[in-house]
């Protein structure tokens, strides 16, 4: 064999070697790294940012329906604080999806006993015709009795779902059930022939205050007016329809889509110092319902990762990756936001080492979950350790998607971090006219500012990779 093929053939197996030597290598994170995210800790729990971000974002714009006046109210004032906290880089990327508006609504029980309900379109829904539509309820106890009944029994009627009420849970884990019958329910019941569809709200409140949240109809010419009745107005109807005298309805909704809208992701950065192409990437929804001012979702999740990324940002010395910091459009409707930066960046994906979003409220992070390959989690362990002290305990056994956007960013390929707050107080509000600035907690969103300061700076730091790479999870089943 030729001296050249040799020394060619041994090169390439040196690099090969080294290659997957590097590959199999533990990630870790440096403890001058360990040392200064301590001291990032303590700063953030005397920080005010993430509150003013809040406060100025409900007062000075308010809700923000996704394709609203609103919504470029809102880009526009995202797009000033992000330059005035002084990041790096700031600007936009596009993001189509329908535009669905909200006139009026409003119901009533016309018999057998006569009075006002209370109630909310769902996003998606059809109108009723103008004059407001009146017909007999059929009502069911769970969306598998729905779709066991005969189409006749259906067809023309208002269908309604008497879901289980949620209860006040850490962990918010009966809003996944109720939110299914809220997006499935309607298009299931169309198919039946039904002129309509209610449900209970998807809420643990007893207020006589509805949440919305969106519907699904795979063709929206095929729509039908969709609407979310209060728990107490829920509990007065099935006891009305437990008396056995036939129920009707008068229902009129004034909302639909109209077109599509173009909006935009919002995004800055705090540039690395040694790796800026590579890039923690964390954020927020910057949309939400039009009842309420959105304090809770999800300003709270912009403020909270924004004001982490500031602090670093004012850090002596910058870590070696950058932080990126997403406002997502359009989540509220389905995630439209999360899907246009997969797409977009799904080639690159591999540049996104981490991600972390905040959309559970503002209440404390109690748990930190995440998908990584397996020898990055050395790094994991290190993260979970530094955010002991804030009281959040790590699961190792529990993958994490990253959040509500990042899981269609993660399911193209994203290691995943996932930070659990607390939901016990979040679902009486969700959605609903009572998500307004009060609800929010100074002294638990500065808790949520130190994890994620915590968190990106320490993974921005690691030496070593957490797996991200195109289709890297594509296998997983999300845990978050």
């Amino acid at each position: 064999m030729p001296r050249f093929v040799v020394l060619t053939s041994l090169f390439l197996l040196t690099a090969s070697t080294l290659h997957a030597a590097q590959e199999s290598a533990p990630t870790l994170i440096p403890q001058p790294a360990i040392e200064q995210a301590s001291l990032l800790r303590e700063q953030a729990l005397n920080d005010n940012v993430a509150y003013a971000i809040i406060e100025g974002l409900t007062t000075e714009v308010g809700q923000r329906l996704a394709g609203s006046e609103n919504d470029l109210k809102a880009r526009e004032w995202m797009i000033a604080k992000f330059k005035a906290l002084g990041f790096d880089k700031v600007w936009t990327e596009p993001v189509s999806y329908p535009k669905w508006v909200r006139r009026s609504e409003s119901a009533e029980i016309v018999e057998p006993f006569a009075q006002p309900l209370v109630l909310t379109a769902l996003g998606g829904s059809a109108a009723t015709p103008v004059d407001g539509l009146t017909t007999e309820v059929v009502a069911f106890d769970s969306l598998d009795a729905m779709k066991a009944a005969e189409d006749y029994k259906v067809r023309g009627k208002i269908v309604y779902v008497g879901i289980p009420r949620m209860h006040a849970l850490p962990d918010g884990r009966d809003y996944g059930p109720g939110s299914s019958v809220r997006v499935q329910g309607p298009e299931l019941a169309a198919a039946k022939g039904a002129a309509a569809f209610l449900l209970r709200s998807v809420g643990s409140d007893e207020n006589r205050l509805a949440h919305t949240g969106m519907t699904k109809f795979s063709d929206p010419a095929k729509a039908i007016p969709a609407a979310a009745l209060s728990n107490p107005d829920a509990d007065q109807l099935e006891r009305i329809l437990k008396r056995g005298k036939p129920v009707k309805i008068h229902l009129a909704l004034d909302c639909g889509v109209e077109g599509r809208y173009t909006g935009a992701n919002v995004i800055a950065e705090i540039t690395g110092s040694r790796r800026p192409n590579e890039y923690f990437l964390t954020g927020g929804h910057l949309d939400s319902w039009d009842p309420g001012t959105g304090a809770i979702d999800d300003a709270a999740g912009v403020a909270i990762t924004t004001a982490a990324a500031n602090l670093i940002g004012q850090l002596p010395k910058r870590p070696a990756r950058s932080i990126r910091v997403v406002a997502f459009a359009n989540e509220e409707s389905g995630l439209f936001g999360g899907f246009a930066y997969a797409a977009q960046h799904h080639l690159e994906i591999g540049k996104a080492v981490l991600g972390a979003e905040s959309d559970g409220g503002a209440d404390r992070i109690l748990k930190v979950t995440a998908s990584v390959k397996p020898e990055a989690r050395g790094a994991i362990d290190q993260i979970a350790a530094a955010l002991k002290p804030l009281g959040i305990e790590y699961d190792p056994a529990a993958g994490g998607s990253g959040g509500s956007d990042l899981s269609a960013v993660h399911a193209v390929g994203m290691a995943g971090l996932s930070l659990h707050q607390d939901t016990s107080r979040y679902f009486e509000w969700h959605h609903t006219a009572n998500d307004t600035l009060d609800k929010v907690d100074p002294g638990q969103l500065r808790q949520n500012v130190a994890a994620y300061a915590v968190s990106m700076y320490l993974a921005a730091e690691a030496e070593g990779d957490f797996g991200s790479a195109p289709g890297a999870f594509a296998t997983e089943k999300d845990s978050h």
